[in-house]
């Protein structure tokens, strides 16, 4: 995942942890994360739920920590890779 970001972005990849959030650590804005977030579907053969996330940080049913934290959004592409087969 840090790999990804780095080639996806601008940003240097010792400077991406599994705590890092990718909007207020690491700076990442909308544009820059569909693109992450092309390349992850891509890269794993999955399609991450992007709409229904922002949905649920927007309705205050999540926070954003659940989705856009490095290490949690992982789980969540482990658990759609999971579903997938």
């Amino acid at each position: 995942m840090p790999t990804c970001i780095a080639d996806t972005s601008e940003i240097d990849r010792e400077t991406i942890t599994p705590e890092s959030h990718t909007i207020d650590d690491l700076g990442i804005d909308s544009l820059d994360f569909l693109d992450i977030v092309f390349a992850i579907d891509k890269e794993f053969g999955i399609k991450i739920p992007l709409e229904q996330w922002t949905q649920e940080v927007n309705e205050g049913k999540v926070s954003t920590e659940e989705y856009f934290v490095l290490k949690n959004l992982c789980a969540k592409i482990d658990e759609l890779k999971a579903a997938k087969g």
